[in-house]
C-alpha cells in the first residue's frame, strides 16, 4: 500500500461516517448538504488529509479538495460548471482537472476514457478516473476515484455531485474500468498524459 493511498483511505472511511450527503443508490433525491455540512467537510479536508498528503501530493490533494467543494450542485446535462447551472458527469471530472491541475481534459466521458493509463479496478489509487456503462454504452460515465471503493460524480436528472460506493450493486455492475492521468512516481504525483 502506498502512502496516498494509506492516507487518504482513513479521510474516505471518515467521509463516510459525517451526515455529508452519501447516497447508496444511484436513483432518488437525496438530502441537500447543509453549509454546516460542507464547511465542516471541507475543514476537515484543510486540516487533516491535505496536511498528511501535501509532503507527497499537492496535486492530488488540491484535486480532491476542489471536486469536494463541488458536493451537492445539482446535475445539468451538459453542464460545466454552477455558473451554467450545474454538471453533468464529464463536466465535473473536466472541471476539476482544469481547475486543481491546469489539465485540459476531452468533454465526453468516452473521449476521456481514452486519455491516460488503463488502471484495473484493484489498482485505482485516489484521483483516477472511473467509468461505468449507463447508458447501454461502454464509457457513458464518469466520475473521480477518492479510494476506499467511493468515488466522486455527478450522476443524472434530480440528482447532485455526490460520492457513492462503487460496491453498491448498481455501480459494481457497470464498472468499465479506470484510467490514469495523473502520472504516479516514487517521489509524487505530476501530470502527464501518455
Amino acid at each position: 500500500m502506498n502512502l496516498i493511498t494509506s492516507v487518504l483511505v482513513p479521510f474516505v472511511l471518515s467521509l463516510s461516517l459525517t451526515q455529508v450527503v452519501m447516497a447508496q443508490v444511484p436513483t432518488g433525491t437525496p438530502e441537500p448538504i447543509t453549509t454546516t455540512d460542507r464547511e465542516l467537510l471541507l475543514q476537515r479536508v484543510a486540516s487533516g488529509t491535505k496536511t498528511a498528503i501535501s509532503s507527497t501530493s499537492d496535486s492530488i490533494a488540491s484535486l480532491i479538495d476542489t471536486g469536494l467543494s463541488y458536493l451537492g450542485i445539482r446535475y445539468r446535462r451538459g453542464g460545466n460548471g454552477p455558473e451554467t447551472g450545474g454538471f453533468d458527469c464529464s463536466g465535473l471530472v473536466k472541471k476539476v482537472f482544469g481547475t486543481s491541475m491546469g489539465l485540459s481534459l476531452p468533454r465526453t466521458a468516452g473521449e476521456m476514457a481514452k486519455v491516460g493509463e488503463k488502471v484495473s479496478k484493484q489498482g485505482l489509487i485516489p484521483g483516477d478516473l472511473v467509468f461505468f456503462n449507463t447508458m447501454n454504452r461502454a464509457f457513458s460515465h464518469v466520475g473521480i476515484y477518492l479510494g476506499n471503493s467511493r468515488f466522486l460524480h455527478s450522476p443524472a436528472a434530480g440528482g447532485v455531485v455526490r460520492i457513492e460506493s462503487m460496491d453498491v450493486n448498481y455501480w459494481r455492475k457497470r464498472f468499465n474500468g479506470g484510467r490514469r492521468v495523473v502520472q504516479k512516481t516514487d517521489e509524487d504525483y505530476s501530470a502527464a498524459f501518455w
